[in-house]
């Protein structure tokens, strides 16, 4: 990495190389597809955006503003995060006041919901009476994490749009040519850990690639798993092999390097066996019995228990079982 280009935390690279139309937004090839066709018979409903973080919601959301109205999108283009701004009066005032306001040029203005199923139940009916009474001239996306948590009403009024987890091969392009670009010296295994972190979270992949890249000339799979605090798989499988096989204090020893050398969560813990759990080498009732035991742990931790306690009485059971 030479010198002018060894400023990896300069800028941040999430919106340095955040996609500006829906041609480059990757991964969600269906979904953009029946944008685009929207946008091209100049027919947009109101939205609803369902998925986990970094799957590229907000991101279709500001390119569909960007292709709809080119230079003037800023200004017909509101974004409010219902997280911070749960109140009814949000509803009330901001959005209709946005929705009043006057403007040329086009048929209608864009305004944009984020973590919408942050919003009370009764923000959401006011945002339904806001929906029908600004019809004509305004339209709604909303984003949200779980469609579940979005009234009926509102959904009824929207075309749902249910984003899924990333693709491995859609998170490894991007994150090799942030690296070319960036002029970052990204090994395979280094990418290949990045796309292991990511877990299908564009943001979290180049998160961690602009944070790795600021700890030496090469980001490599050691930097990745440092800065992410995750652990390898092969850790998380030895941990439970050991478990299975009853030696305890193996896997007791294996669960403590994790918990503080690695500097891990329980509740990462929980999510990296959850997610590794038919990877490994398991019959299909040794699998079985662990994933029994993962959920017991994962409620019992979601209610405040001691994550080292439940994580080590996960173990336990396990070396018990015959």
């Amino acid at each position: 990495m030479s010198e002018a280009e060894g400023t990896p935390g300069r800028e941040i690279w999430i919106e340095k190389y955040r996609p500006q139309t829906l041609d480059e937004v990757v991964g969600q090839d269906r979904i953009v597809e029946r944008l685009q066709s929207y946008i091209e018979q100049r027919d947009l409903p109101h939205l609803l955006f369902a998925g986990p973080a970094g799957v590229g919601k907000t991101t279709c959301a500001t390119a569909i503003a960007r292709e709809v109205y080119g230079d003037d999108w800023r200004g017909n283009f509101l974004e409010l995060n219902a997280s911070d701004e749960r109140g009814i009066d949000v509803v009330r005032d901001r959005i209709k006041n946005f929705a009043r306001a006057s403007f040329g040029g086009h048929d209608y203005r864009i305004i944009f919901l984020d973590e919408a199923d942050s919003l009370t139940n009764d923000a959401q009916s006011a945002l339904r009476r806001t929906m029908e009474q600004f019809a004509d001239n305004t339209r709604f996306i909303l984003s949200c994490n779980y469609s579940s948590k979005i009234i009926d009403p509102i959904q009824s009024r929207c075309a749902v749009f249910r984003f899924s987890p990333l693709g491995d091969a859609a998170v490894d392009e991007t994150v090799r040519h942030i690296a070319d670009e960036e002029g970052i010296d990204l090994s395979d295994d280094g990418a290949e850990a990045l796309v292991y972190a990511a877990n299908g979270d564009m943001r979290r992949g180049i998160n961690s690639l602009q944070a790795a890249a600021t700890t030496g000339e090469q980001v490599d799979e050691e930097a990745v798993y440092a800065i992410t605090s995750t652990a390898r798989p092969e850790d998380i499988e030895e941990m439970v092999t050991r478990a299975l096989d009853g030696d305890f204090a193996a896997a007791r020893s294996k669960l403590d390097h994790l918990l503080t050398d690695v500097g891990m969560a329980g509740g990462d813990i929980i999510d990296q066996l959850h997610r590794s759990v038919w990877e490994f080498d398991l019959d299909d009732r040794a699998a079985v019995r662990l994933m029994e035991r993962i959920g017991e742990a994962d409620f019992r931790i979601t209610e405040g228990a001691n994550e080292q306690v439940q994580l080590e009485a996960l173990l336990a059971s396990l070396a018990l079982d015959d």
